[in-house]
């Protein structure tokens, strides 16, 4: 019986060492909540003031996420530096009250705020809109791959361009027309003053429609004698539009009438491939007062090199910024202290930094950026994928954290522009071994795809990742996980009430999400596999461009 007993023991001894085998051993290292708990706490602190850029609230965010860079022990990213400058230049635009349409038929007064709403990137001290014509461009699309361009047989050098808002598809249920109800590139305002200035116009105005742009005239309002940030590029200026900015759908309206358009027939004609612009016989005049101020921000860059295939890289993205102190709310609250957005992903990219680092070498060099002005543009992003620190073409792919998840456990993890890359299935393949799903983006109308710092990545042709907190909660179910989400975007988004509150908040399923994303930056990391982007996505060409296979 001795014997029996000892022998017993001996096999328990060893299944309980077999199971308890170090996690380096399969390069499983474990996401610790308190790690990012603690990160969260801090960044989000009223100490840190909103993470603005430009601010007291900057030095420390900076100061703070250089320290923990090499508390982890990551190499600088950029050189013997943790640092990438960033040139940002800050416009004020104050518009003329009054823009004034003039035809034959008659004349149009608008009043500004009103009826439109303008600003520029120029950083003239005034722009002047005296006379200068006017054409509608359709939808403002010029895209090879669906055999479309509005701009075809159309001159509108130095002219005002009237576009729609979103892409042809959407409200037809035509998912062979662009992709429907999900947006493109195409069709977001940004694409469309951007194709505008490749076309040479002066300025671009883009009708306002609330169901199609998915929010009202009063978000943009909110940009009537706003200042805006932007790159610095005085070093090597591109052609900017003059103005740019919106018109309401009842302005457009009476526009169209006055050219002797009928603005339905107009829509229904824009959907068509063969649709041809239209000139509006009519001029526009307007003035705009600009102050211009220029500073320098920072990106912040650390990495952990790769053992075999140290020139080929993983980026991992996290935007640092929030608003800063602004209006007070309710409470009196002047602090936007952005503990989701984005505290949340900076501590996600410092916690996957540790686990990488403490983790076996990877093959591959996985790179920990951290960029700035996110909340102004994605001008950190921007200026990094036009400068980057690594090149284009040995960059296999960038993952991108915005948020995460504050609600507890999730059966999902939402892939933001699902269809875009092959990055997609790898995550899928991850979330299947930890018996989770992926699943797409509740409002894939809104074009967050484009909303966030992995989009500058993907404008460079460089695959790009972004997920979101699931919807199914592991205990409570789908409508629970949407009312969640409802209830952050009515109660915290971008108000100072975005704190971190351990009361409200729970950081079981933000653990599981972030180690996914581990899990698959590391299978990344570690394979000599390049995804690519998929045969629908506008990003495809960008790519097969510049890389030799």
């Amino acid at each position: 019986m001795k014997n029996l007993f000892v022998t017993m023991l001996a096999v328990f001894c060893l299944l309980f060492i077999s199971c308890q085998k170090n996690p380096e051993e399969d390069g499983v290292i474990k996401v610790e909540m308190k790690n990012l708990e603690r990160h969260i706490q801090i960044l989000a602190s009223d100490d840190f003031e909103g993470r603005m850029p430009f601010t007291e609230g900057e030095k420390k965010t900076l100061d703070y996420l250089e320290k923990e860079f090499r508390s982890i022990g990551l190499a600088p990213g950029n050189g013997n530096s943790f640092y990438q400058e960033v040139p940002l230049v800050s416009i004020s635009t104050f518009p003329s009250e009054k823009m004034q349409i003039s035809h034959s038929r008659g004349n149009l007064d608008l009043d500004g705020l009103k009826d439109y709403v303008i600003w520029t990137q120029r950083p003239d001290s005034v722009i002047s809109i005296d006379e200068v014509d006017m054409v509608f461009a359709g939808f403002g699309i010029v895209a090879p791959e669906y055999d479309w361009n509005d701009y075809k047989n159309l001159d509108v050098k130095d002219k005002i361009v009237v576009v729609l808002v979103n892409d042809p598809g959407f409200g037809t249920e035509d998912i062979s027309l662009f992709k429907g109800n999900t947006m493109t590139y195409y069709g977001r305002w940004t694409y469309k003053y951007e194709e505008a200035a490749r076309q040479g116009a002066l300025g671009c105005l883009i009708v306002h429609n609330t169901i199609p742009a998915g929010y009202g005239f009063n978000v943009v309002q909110n940009n009537w004698n706003a200042s805006k940030l932007f790159l610095d590029d005085r070093s090597n200026p591109p052609y900017k539009l003059a103005i740019e900015g919106w018109v309401t759908l009842p302005v457009a309206n009476k526009i169209f009438e006055m050219a002797g358009l009928n603005e339905r027939e107009l829509l229904a004609k824009a959907r068509k491939s063969d649709f041809q612009g239209v000139p509006l016989d009519m001029k526009a005049s307007t003035t705009v007062q600009v102050e211009a101020t220029y500073d320098v921000s920072q990106n912040i860059i650390g990495m952990v090199k790769g053992e075999n295939r140290p020139d080929e890289y993983i980026i991992y993205t996290a935007h640092w910024d929030h608003l800063g102190i602004g209006k007070p709310d309710e409470k009196g609250d002047t602090i936007y202290n952005g503990a989701l957005d984005n505290a949340s992903g900076t501590a996600a990219l410092l916690e996957l930094a540790r686990v990488f680092k403490d983790g076996p070498a990877p093959e591959r060099t996985v790179v920990f950026l951290a960029v700035t002005a996110e909340e102004q543009g994605l001008w950190g992003s921007a200026y990094y994928a036009q400068n980057p620190v690594f090149p284009k073409e040995k960059t296999v792919a960038n993952i991108n954290m915005d948020g995460i998840n504050p609600y507890g456990k999730m059966n999902d993890m939402v892939i933001v522009g699902i269809g875009q890359s092959e990055l997609e299935e790898i995550l899928e393949e991850e979330l299947k071994k930890v018996g989770r799903y992926a699943s797409p983006e509740p409002t894939p109308s809104s074009g967050y795809y484009f909303r966030s710092d992995h989009f500058n990545f993907a404008k460079v042709g460089i695959p790009a990742l972004y997920t979101n907190t699931g919807v199914d909660h592991f205990e409570e179910g789908k409508e629970f996980g949407k009312s969640l989400q409802e209830d952050y975007v009515f109660k915290y988004y971008h108000k100072p009430s975005d704190e971190y509150d351990p009361q409200r908040w729970n950081l079981d399923g933000a653990v599981e999400d972030v180690q996914v994303l581990y899990q698959v930056g590391l299978q990344l990391a570690n394979s000599s596999a390049w995804p690519g982007w998929k045969d629908n996505s506008e990003f495809k060409s960008i790519r097969a461009a510049y890389m030799e296979r």
